[in-house]
């Protein structure tokens, strides 16, 4: 069967290129929950399909056929407020189903509110690209959606969660549709999931050698490595920076303008002092005097 090309997006913010204090990480110190690692593996040309393979196997507890790495094109959007990057992975197994794998390290409570509306978003935009025009609908493939997340969705301290429809009224009715989530949370404790699988989610979270117990593992961490060291990667990853850095620095230029034009009118001239300033350390303090400051005038007798 001849794999098809699935188009759909995700947005998510460039700021998974942070750390937890707010800096930029090195991609040394990333883990495969981290999207930029977990997308440039498993679209690598020598490590993606295996390493894809190894994860997927994992989680699903089967063989998993011959993958085709569906890579989507990283967008970067030019409004400071606004921004996004795709890091869309499609993975379709010939025969079999598709598999859009979703590292997830952002546990705030509106985004984990927002996870079923989520998931139902990403399935739309699958299925939607799966079925062209005169297909019959019981050609459309299954899709499995895997979230792997180092916080708890649901609050119930499992490692995996299932998610299929089913019929409200009647449980035990059969109704197949193809479509179901897993959540792997990578600190649960209850179920009762394969060994291999714990000490995948513990790797997933940490990716370290130490970590690497098993044989599969290893195998996986060595792949890893060599991606991080890859030159091609190393440029995207730094080009990535620069655009985060970029962002971050026109959102607090626009933070400081918007505090301003509440205290008067700003000229020409001291707008483009602002928005040509790409010192974040600066801009921080600069937007600390806007803040502090009853008026324009104010402010910039101060600056």
């Amino acid at each position: 069967m001849e794999p098809k090309i699935i188009y759909a997006r995700q947005e998510c913010t460039v700021s998974v290129l942070l750390s937890e204090g707010g800096e930029i990480k090195k991609l040394a110190d990333m883990n495969l929950v981290d999207d930029f690692l977990a997308y440039s593996l498993t679209t690598h040309k020598r490590y993606g399909e295996e390493a894809s393979r190894f994860i997927l196997e994992c989680i699903l507890q089967r063989k998993i056929g011959h993958l085709t790495i569906v890579p989507q094109k990283v967008w970067h959007g030019e409004e400071p407020k606004g921004h996004g990057v795709r890091l869309d992975v499609y993975l379709d197994e010939e025969d079999g189903e598709i598999f859009d794998m979703e590292p997830d390290n952002n546990g705030g409570a509106d985004s984990v509110a927002a996870l079923p509306r989520r998931v139902r978003f990403y399935h739309a935009k699958i299925d939607a690209g799966n079925l062209t025009a005169g297909d019959d609908y019981s050609t459309l493939r299954n899709v499995v959606v895997i979230f792997i997340a180092t916080y708890d969705p649901f609050g119930r301290k499992r490692m995996v969660y299932t998610i299929k429809n089913r019929c409200v009224e009647e449980p035990d009715l059969p109704y197949e549709d193809g479509a179901w989530t897993i959540f792997l949370y990578t600190k649960g404790t209850k179920g009762e999931p394969a060994e291999e699988l714990k000490q995948l989610a513990r790797y997933m979270e940490h990716s370290t050698a130490e970590n690497a117990q098993s044989a599969g593992l290893a195998r996986l961490h060595e792949m890893v490595a060599k991606v991080k060291s890859d030159r091609e990667v190393g440029l995207a990853y730094m080009k990535a920076c620069e655009i985060e850095k970029r962002i971050r620095t026109e959102g607090k230029a626009e933070d400081i303008l918007l505090l301003l034009a509440a205290k008067g009118e700003i000229e020409p001239r001291l707008e483009r002092v602002i928005t040509a300033q790409t010192d974040t350390e600066k801009l921080n303090q600069w937007l600390l005097l806007a803040a502090g400051s009853a008026s324009v005038e104010e402010f910039q007798a101060k600056l």
